[in-house]
């Protein structure tokens, strides 16, 4: 203990000079104990308070992330010991899961079977934060360590949010199975990095000796701790083959908890698989050559877009449709991350954006029809555009920028994605490069054929079907309405957000 004392001083500066880049994720603390404590206090009636409390904490939130701004204007900050790293990316990314993040906790409370739980809303929401301060930490680690740990944080907050009615059969059995899975996700990622830290003596990915150490060990032995790791990764990407559980799990999980999983988590896992390619693509004295990211990438990103799209077109569930869209979304996302330039991430940026914002609003469209008209699966929204005309006008313009037409935010995001990737291909010739874009084009074809049943369904067939018309949620349908028009708005005017 005595040999310890005199590194404390030094220890001890370091976590101090590191608060002024870690104040967002100390708000988030504070505003977690806030929750737990208004719950305490008012029991099961404090579920409107609540959600105040959430909402406006996290928009104090995302005013910390706009005061870091300046922090970043200079070189990355790395802090508490190269555990994590602020710069632009991983600054854009958390302000991105922060904003999202507001109409999410707002969308809770208007789902009808989630708000009907006897247990109510007030842990759902602690839980969210806490999952938002796990995503924080996933976007700036850089240590094998605080990967694992911010990774964990996330995941057992996500296994609180898909079980979360514990009643409900359906919700229970996708628990299960999402904390089975993630389990072993778990093991394997932990286990790769194991190996790693085995191999390079460091478990820092920036600033230690870890790519020296790992290229005096056999290439076979560091490619399957790299693909341990990635593979635990890509669980929470859910890139083919880690992209089993989606389905199951975003039809078992209240809707609002499956568009949390299916935007801000995937926002988070694309900022810490950036973080963990830095060392091996950056520029070094002696180029890195004993596992081929762009090929390992490229070959994922080209299987998971024809996985997931065809899959889509076989779903009638309106859930599992959007679950193995998102598949497919992932695996088009990952063209930018393989152009492994700042184009290719500015592109990635906007498009994460642009599909996030429409995720989320399909996902209320499916809780609106689901609360007024039980329509469960996409036969069920048969001629309930003309019975709910703002909703179904909504849910076509949507399903138009996540199919990635004009003049929608989704159109531009497919645009500079494939801008990116082609300016790589222009220098290179990289064959995968050009099978990515075909691929993508391909695919986005394929896209259509199962988004365009909704709207299919909304205004071009009719039903002998006489359901009981519940009172719609106005404020709901005013959420999806705000989404739509920013979706416009930022496929007419993309400059707003890209310079």
């Amino acid at each position: 203990m005595n040999d310890l004392l005199p590194f404390l001083p030094e220890q001890l500066n370091q976590v101090f000079d590191g608060i002024k880049y870690f104040m967002p994720e100390i708000y988030l603390s504070a505003l977690f104990l806030l929750i737990l404590v208004t719950d305490l206090l008012f029991g099961k009636t404090s579920g409107w308070l609540c959600k105040t409390v959430a909402c406006v904490g996290l928009l104090l939130v995302v005013f910390k992330d706009l005061d870091q701004f300046k922090l970043i204007q200079t070189d990355p900050h790395l802090f508490f010991s190269h555990m994590l790293l602020l710069h632009k990316t991983s600054w854009l990314f958390k302000l991105m899961i922060d904003v999202l993040g507001i109409p999410l906790l707002l969308y809770f409370g208007w789902d009808d079977d989630l708000k009907s739980h006897k247990k109510g809303l007030s842990d759902l929401y602690s839980i969210s934060i806490a999952a938002v301060f796990g995503m924080h930490l996933m976007v700036m680690s850089v240590n094998l360590l605080s990967i694992y740990l911010s990774v964990e944080m996330l995941s057992i907050a996500s296994y609180l949010m898909v079980a979360y009615r514990a009643g409900n059969g359906l919700s229970s059995e996708a628990g299960l199975k999402y904390v089975l899975f993630g389990a072993a996700s778990s093991a394997i990622m932990l286990y790769g990095i194991s190996l790693l830290y085995g191999f390079g003596g460091t478990l820092d990915l920036i600033g230690g000796n870890l790519i020296p150490g790992l290229m005096h060990v056999n290439p076979l032995a560091v490619t399957l701790a790299l693909t341990l790791v990635l593979a635990g990764i890509g669980f929470k990407l859910s890139f083919v083959p880690m992209h089993f559980w989606v389905p199951d799990i975003y039809q078992g999980a209240p809707s609002p908890v499956a568009a949390f999983l299916s935007t801000v988590t995937k926002i988070a896992a694309f900022g810490l698989l950036i973080n963990f390619l830095i060392p091996f693509i950056s520029t070094t004295s002696t180029p890195w050559t004993a596992f081929d990211f762009q090929l390992f990438l490229s070959i994922v990103g080209i299987i998971t877009m024809i996985a997931g799209n065809f899959a889509a077109t076989l779903q009638n569930n309106i859930k599992r449709m959007l679950a193995y869209s998102s598949i497919g979304h992932t695996g088009f996302a990952l063209m930018a991350i393989v152009t492994f330039t700042t184009q290719g991430i500015s592109a990635l940026t906007f498009y994460l954006l642009a599909y996030a914002l429409a995720n989320i609003g399909a996902w209320m469209l499916a809780s609106y029809f689901s609360n007024t008209a039980q329509a469960e699966n996409i036969d069920d929204y048969k001629g309930l555009g003309f019975k709910y005309p703002l909703a179904g006008v909504c849910f076509v313009i949507i399903l138009i920028s996540l199919t990635g037409l004009p003049i929608t935010a989704g159109f531009y995001g497919k645009f500079v994605v494939f801008s990116s990737v082609y300016a790589v291909y222009q220098s290179g010739h990289n064959i995968w490069l050009l099978l990515l874009m075909i691929t993508g084009a391909v695919t986005t074809v394929v896209s259509l054929f199962y988004y365009i049943k909704v709207p299919l369904n909304l205004f071009l067939r009719k039903t002998d079907r006489t359901p009981g018309f519940a009172p719609s949620n106005s404020f709901l349908l005013t959420s999806i309405a705000i989404i739509t028009l920013l979706i416009v708005l930022l496929g007419v005017f993309p400059d707003i957000l890209i310079k």
